[in-house]
């Protein structure tokens, strides 16, 4: 019998993880893709007149064990990986892929979709239905629906290709991560470096039998604290340039080559399907709209940040000679010697704030912040199958204790889970057979594990990332919907991270910090002059931030809105876009664009300029909240109503609209950065 095939017989109807085997994955697709494409023939056949029941609904449940399948198996992949799965996903990737493509090539299929289509205006449906039935229609439409037989086939291979180019690249970059080892056998290498990262470095080379010895990393908890506290500047340099040069070795990992095969395809594909670039067939599907409006965004942004930018470095490359460091700043300085100085100017640092942020109490006083808004209580549960023993489980219900879904917290690094920080479902809100189906949500961190006696203490910038994936977990767990299509985080790219980078402003109010920061050992509650300094120190150096993030949205851009046939030097190329936004001097051996994942491996083509976009909602939605209190009952209904709840129901501009009774604007995000002219 295999689990995966069966109706979830387990609390809640949770994923059976102590029942599902590797080998149950392929046969389960296999079989879960039979069937659908049975139903998919049922649709074709009826000879009822379409219409919205007996076509786009269920086209919804014919495909639903399919995606649930593939679900536990891609969230296994980034969480959970070893040998076998990754083997495993060679296969298993392609199969699912080509599922989709059948189904959205399906000329019969299409026919019934766009009957349905036609006829919108007639049919009563409802808001939601309609915006179900134009992404129905559209995605056909855009993957080629309208083509010839024989350039279909063409699409089929590219998005095979493409599909299996975007694994290679995130495995190529998981394997140079992990294959680098840096074992120091003298202390000394690590002056300057908080206690509780010494005793981290030293389990982890005892762990893999280096006695009396201390491991690094290129994980981020191991990596970034080096970088911002280590004082041994070669030993920095060493592990910056291992950093950047990942997936660029010429080696069996290298990324080179990858990267032009993918921008290429990705253009053929645009063309192919009657748009100019792969950034004008992204951007249809965006709050932005296109890539003018994304260009100029970004120039905006730019025209403020750039100078701020200036102005901070001349300060720290003074403030660096004035203290014995470098005639000149590399990038493996900057984050030692804003650390250095932003000491100096707020006297803080994240080892002063770590023993205020306990990862249980941070927890707790996420789920407060939830009560306190939305109602939402979250109780831990045992019996609930798990895939690794650190993750923990909690039921979550409303004000009147009526189930809102589960939450799972996955929190530290691990051989065979990715680096970062992500949201995802096992299993995503909608109504069936007239009952409101509730989300099986999950998010997933790393941060430093508790050793010994020490429990996991966060930095702050930990906080905020908890905090920004309970936001998208929030757009989960709220969601109000009839349609998987439509529910939760299935909205536009750009407005996906406005619930979670909203989430963010919590942590840096009193009133919120109050809830939960207390020292481990005394119970004292985070002191007000911390709580100043935090905010006070959020916007330091904002102007180098920004200038980092648009130009890392204007690289994306490059690699995508024009024909990339003339590309022949990835490295060339890349410098020659990134001359308007470098901060320090170009470093051979080192390379942005090849473990880009975000664009390369994780879906964010023409989009990394969302997360500024976002922030620019985030800012401008989270001022109504000041303005009427951070736990305003009734502006919290009103986010809940007007956003949280409608997942992608309508567009996400006229959601916007709703709550903040105007069109969002830059003017609150640059006020917060500190980047507005005095």
């Amino acid at each position: 019998m295999n689990p995966l095939l069966e109706k979830f017989d387990t609390k809640f109807e949770t994923v059976p993880f102590d029942k599902i085997k590797n080998e149950h994955f392929l046969p389960a697709i296999k079989e879960a893709i039979k069937k659908a494409k049975e139903d998919i023939n049922n649709i074709k056949d009826n000879t009822d007149e379409p219409d919205f029941y007996n076509v786009i609904v269920a086209m919804e449940n014919a495909s639903e064990r399919v995606y649930t399948i593939s679900g536990v198996f891609f969230n296994l992949h980034s969480a959970e990986t070893n040998d076998e799965l990754t083997k495993l996903a060679k296969d298993f990737s392609p199969l699912v892929t080509e599922f989709g493509n059948d189904i959205i090539l399906d000329e019969g299929l299409f026919k019934k979709v766009q009957a349905v289509f036609e006829k919108m205006e007639e049919a009563d449906l409802s808001l939601e239905q309609k915006m179900l039935l134009e992404k129905t229609y559209k995605d056909f439409k855009r993957n080629g629906a309208l083509l010839s037989h024989e350039d279909k086939e063409k699409l089929r291979e590219l998005d095979k290709e493409l599909s299996s180019l975007g694994l290679l690249f995130g495995d190529h970059i998981l394997n140079d991560t992990n294959s680098f080892e840096l074992i120091l056998s003298n202390i000394d290498d690590l002056k300057g470096c908080p206690e509780s990262y010494i005793e981290s470095a030293a389990h982890m080379a005892e762990e893999k039998g280096y006695e009396k010895q201390w491991l690094l990393t290129l994980d981020y908890p191991s990596y970034i604290p080096f970088m911002t506290y280590a004082d041994n500047r070669d030993l920095r340099k060493r592990l910056s340039i291992a950093f950047g040069s990942r997936g660029f070795k010429n080696g069996k990992n290298d990324n080179k080559e990858i990267v032009k095969k993918l921008v290429n395809l990705r253009y053929v594909r645009a063309q192919l399907l009657g748009y100019n670039s792969h950034s004008d067939f992204i951007l249809e599907e965006r709050m932005a709209g296109d890539t003018k409006t994304v260009m100029n965004f970004l120039d905006e942004m730019l025209s403020y940040a750039r100078p701020a930018a200036k102005k901070e470095l001349v300060q720290l490359s003074e403030y660096a000679k004035a203290n014995g460091g470098p005639e000149t700043l590399q990038s493996w300085d900057f984050g030692y010697w804003k650390e250095k100085l932003k000491q100096e100017n707020f006297d803080i640092n994240d080892e002063m704030l770590r023993p205020y942020f306990k990862l249980e109490k941070v927890l707790q006083g996420v789920f407060d912040v939830a009560h306190k808004l939305y109602g939402l209580n979250y109780k831990k549960v045992d019996g609930v199958a798990v895939y690794h023993q650190d993750v923990e489980v909690f039921d979550v219900t409303d004000k009147g204790g009526k189930h809102m879904g589960v939450f799972y917290a996955d929190f530290f690094p691990r051989p065979g889970k990715r680096g970062g920080a992500w949201m995802t479902s096992f299993r995503d809100q909608k109504t069936k057979d007239g009952v409101d189906q509730r989300p099986h949500i999950s998010i997933v961190c790393n941060f430093t594990k508790p050793s010994g006696d020490r429990p996991s203490l966060l930095t702050f910038n930990e906080v905020t990332t908890l905090f920004h994936e309970f936001g998208h977990s929030l757009h989960g767990m709220l969601s109000h919907c009839s349609y998987s299509s439509t529910s939760g985080t299935n909205v536009f790219w750009d407005f996906v991270e406005l619930p979670s980078q909203i989430m963010e402003n919590w942590a840096f109010e009193k009133e919120c910090l109050d809830l939960f920061a207390e020292h481990f050992k005394t119970g004292e509650k985070i002191p007000e002059e911390l709580i100043k300094k935090i905010k006070d120190s959020a916007s330091f150096f904002e102007g180098c931030a920004s200038v980092r993030q648009a130009g890392l949205a204007r690289l994306d851009m490059a690699w995508h809105k024009d024909d990339p046939k003339g590309i022949d030097n990835v490295d060339a190329f890349e410098r020659e876009v990134s001359e308007p936004t470098r901060l320090f001097p170009a470093v051979e051996g080192v390379n942005t664009s090849v473990s880009f994942s975000h664009i390369f491996a994780g879906g964010y083509s023409s989009g990394y300029y969302s997360y500024k976009w976002a922030e620019v909602l985030d800012a401008d939605a989270f001022e109504l909240f000041k303005e009427k209190g951070i736990f305003n009952p009734e502006v919290a209904d009103s986010f809940k109503e007007n956003i949280l709840s409608k997942g992608g129901t309508e567009h996400p501009m006229e959601l916007y609209e709703k709550f903040r009774g105007r069109k969002p604007s830059t003017h609150a995000l640059l006020k917060r950065g500190g980047l507005l002219p005095h």
